[in-house]
């Protein structure tokens, strides 16, 4: 299985027409007909299903869509690593962060860091936990934002000097909105939309409720997306505070959770981790600026 093989695959899985594809990577159709049929032949399955005008991905052809983005990721990326290695001050670095206002302190270090390089260049991708610390646990990351409910024991950490507050998004003509906080019960009966990442964590026991007493009729990934669902009237999106607008002028407001333990945020890398020149300078200066954990090596 080639790389490039896998970059004509998930080109062709993007199109959904192979000609289109084809001509996106300035390859000839029957080229890229010929190796993605070799793909096949190779793994065994189909990997789409094909019409007069368009194809689409099989079972088989979204599971290695998912695996291929990865390996292609991290093949770009060592690639820039090894290129990279004789430039001091340049190269590029990831990072993975789940959606919390601490992220600032992060950026504040990336810009000090960029101020004294510029040749060095920040990616950073966004998604929920699980898909955060996968993604770092494959190698396509070198660093991730997460929250103190992940397995610290895992990794090297440095903490932030942030909390984040859970807390109800709602609409500000709602009666609960003149609330200075909210318990747990006050949610029962209420329409929850929740993140997807809670309900795979048991969020109903974590929040001290019974998953009967959870009337959730939506869930998100992305709190911006929840923040819409707010203003249409679907329900309460339970989050932290500083994701969504609930300023003055704004139609939400924000009411926090009372009983709820803050949560503590970490930046985290993989033990034994070996650094491209770009990144070992990111960790230098996230070490200078935040305090570290003992237990940190």
């Amino acid at each position: 299985m080639e790389i490039r093989v896998l970059r004509y695959f998930l080109e062709t899985a993007r199109e959904g027409n192979m000609t289109r594809a084809a001509q996106r990577l300035h390859i000839s159709q029957p080229t890229m007909s010929k190796q993605l049929k070799e793909l096949e032949e190779e793994l065994g399955v189909k990997l789409f299903t094909r019409s007069n005008y368009s194809i689409r991905l099989t079972e088989a052809g979204m599971l290695l869509r998912e695996r291929a983005e990865d390996i292609v990721s991290l093949a770009d990326k060592t690639f820039e690593e090894f290129r990279a290695l004789d430039e001091i001050g340049k190269g590029d670095f990831y990072v993975g962060a789940a959606e919390s206002d601490a992220v600032r302190y992060f950026t504040e270090t990336v810009h000090k860091l960029q101020q004294k390089h510029p040749g060095i260049r920040c990616n950073i991708y966004s998604g929920n936990m699980e898909d955060v610390c996968e993604k770092l646990d494959k190698g396509v990351l070198d660093f991730a934002i997460i929250m103190s409910y992940v397995d610290l024991a895992k990794y090297n950490y440095l903490p932030l000097p942030a909390s984040d507050t859970w807390g109800v998004i709602m609409r500000r003509d709602d009666p609960l909105s003149d609330r200075s906080s909210l318990s747990v019960r006050d949610l029962i009966g209420l329409p929850l939309l929740c993140s997807r990442q809670w309900l795979d964590q048991d969020f109903p026991q974590w929040f001290g409720l019974e998953t009967e007493d959870a009337n959730i009729v939506a869930t998100w990934n992305l709190t911006y997306n929840a923040s819409v669902m707010v203003k249409t009237g679907m329900g309460y999106a339970i989050t932290y505070d500083k994701l969504a607008d609930t300023s003055e002028n704004s139609e939400l407001a924000f009411v926090p959770l009372r009983g709820v333990p803050q949560s503590d945020i970490f930046i985290i890398w993989r033990k034994n981790q070996a650094f491209s020149p770009a990144a070992r300078l990111l960790l230098d200066t996230l070490r200078q600026t935040f305090r570290p954990d003992p237990d940190e090596i």
